[in-house]
């Protein structure tokens, strides 16, 4: 199914319900763990990034992240645009349980990102934070969301690097290693 945009919106959810099972296979998320998402609707339709944002491709791309994640048990996270310097929306609860400082914004599609502004209008009680650590997270359109990601962030491989236009990058993190060579560490 291709719409107006020229976009195989049938296809991009495809392949984004195969790029979330690969990360949820291969990163042994623990329940309650955050996942951070960025996301450049404009990169997944082939336009530079913050240059062409897609709102009704967020609509179409939001429910599938957060039924599949929340399925897992799995806490989210969006990233917003640099205009509002990266800032989180997330649900309040998640914000308190962190103890997160909240500000006051509210993200649209030109100074937030269309993803993150389709969160803040679906989530239940969203609120704007602007830092996390989280346990994982997904890159779609190279936003650079390891500001957001606990030490040290790990790569996930996918099957899939892209998603439509959009390169596609997958992390969990894990503990630092310290000791040296004779320090021993679990499997």
């Amino acid at each position: 199914m291709v719409s107006e945009s020229g976009l195989d919106i049938k296809q991009i959810k495809k392949d984004l319900k195969l790029i979330l099972e690969d990360m949820i296979e291969l990163s042994k998320f623990k329940a309650e763990n955050v996942i951070v998402i960025g996301c450049s609707t404009s990169e997944i339709a082939g336009a530079n990034i913050g240059k062409s944002s897609r709102p009704e491709l967020a609509r179409k791309i939001f429910p599938i992240i957060k039924s599949k994640l929340y399925e897992e048990n799995l806490n989210l996270a969006f990233q917003c645009c640099e205009h509002l310097n990266r800032a989180l929306v997330t649900d309040k609860k998640i914000a308190e349980n962190r103890n997160l400082p909240v500000v006051t914004v509210i993200p649209h599609k030109n100074a937030g990102g269309a993803l993150a502004a389709e969160a803040y209008n679906q989530l239940e009680n969203p609120v704007v934070v602007e830092k996390i650590k989280a346990e994982g997270g997904i890159d779609i359109g190279d936003t650079f969301i390891g500001m957001h990601l606990r030490e040290v962030a790990v790569p996930i491989r996918s099957r899939l690097n892209y998603l439509g236009e959009a390169h596609v990058t997958l992390a969990k993190t894990r503990p630092k290693l310290i000791g040296g060579k004779r320090a021993h560490y679990p499997e």
